[in-house]
């Protein structure tokens, strides 16, 4: 049983494909196939599942995930015990909803590269649903989400941080300046909101049901980016977190509108799973992005 074969089938697995893996590894679909077969018949069984074009693991294959998994994390530590330079030179995948990849990552990851610009970092951006699925099988390091508290006592959660979910415009916008706005004036006004379901535009859509109030936005769109390039040219009005339009508003370029009686909190997150051997690379990127959210939040 070679190495190689326990990593190819880590990465079937977590994939649940064999051509994504092969990409993933940089071997023809062929290679990896070949190594999955030798694998089962060394083990003497099957790994996985093959319908058609589905790929699942067999019961079997579930148990020997569970060691290989623990087989490459000794491996990790055993390089890592054997290095003798200072320099960080692994990998490092990350997973983030897209407000945290386009509005905190850009710093944060300016400043991890200056440091260890020899470190190859992925970023993968979903639903925090999706994400947190990723972790649990390995194939995300660390995540990196804005959402209601979430707790699995699979997941070691190093960041827990409160942000303000605000109704935001243009400075230009006649509600800009006003004061004690209602809620029901604001959400009569165009809105541009995330997709149905996406964290913060679900709270909002739960508190107005509450209140027996809904909100049609006549445009949806999963880039934060791209509502609040949308904003400064005063097309309407958004519900963002504030960290999100925090520098736009420093800037004179948007601003928080002021709603009579209206406060909703979302919480920034960061886990990565309890089972994971922290590399040097995770342990440097958790330190500068609580050190960074720190200084944010005194």
């Amino acid at each position: 049983m070679e190495l190689r074969e326990i990593a190819t089938f880590l990465q079937v697995a977590q994939h649940k494909s064999f051509s994504k893996a092969a990409r993933q590894l940089g071997y023809s679909q062929a290679a990896v196939t070949i190594q999955i077969k030798q694998l089962e018949s060394e083990l003497k069984v099957h790994l996985f599942d093959r319908i058609g074009k589905q790929i699942t693991l067999t019961h079997q294959g579930t148990l020997f995930y569970e060691y290989a998994c623990d087989v490459m994390k000794a491996l990790e530590r055993a390089k890592d015990a054997l290095v003798e330079s200072d320099e960080l030179t692994g990998e490092l995948c990350l997973g983030a909803i897209e407000s945290v990849c386009s509005s905190i990552l850009p710093d944060l990851l300016t400043r991890f590269h200056a440091l260890h610009p020899k470190v190859n970092v992925s970023i993968i951006t979903d639903s925090p649903e999706n994400l947190l699925e990723m972790l649990n099988s390995n194939a995300i390091d660390i995540v990196y989400l804005i959402d209601k508290r979430m707790y699995d006592s699979r997941w070691v959660k190093v960041m827990e941080i409160p942000e303000d979910i605000v109704f935001v415009s243009s400075k230009s916008h006649p509600m800009a300046t006003r004061k004690g706005l209602e809620l029901h004036e604001v959400i009569e006004q165009p809105f541009i909101l995330t997709e149905k379901n996406a964290s913060y535009r679900f709270i909002l859509d739960q508190y107005l049901a509450a209140h027996g109030m809904s909100v049609r936005p006549f445009l949806e769109i999963g880039n934060t980016e791209f509502i609040i390039h949308l904003l400064k040219k005063d097309l309407g009005v958004s519900f963002l977190p504030e960290f999100t339009i925090h520098q736009n508003i420093l800037d004179g370029h948007l601003t928080a509108l002021d709603v009579k009686d209206f406060s909703l909190r979302i919480w920034r997150q960061m886990v990565y799973h309890k089972d994971k051997w922290v590399t040097r690379e995770m342990a440097e990127f958790l330190r500068l992005a609580c050190a960074a959210a720190n200084c944010r939040n005194l």
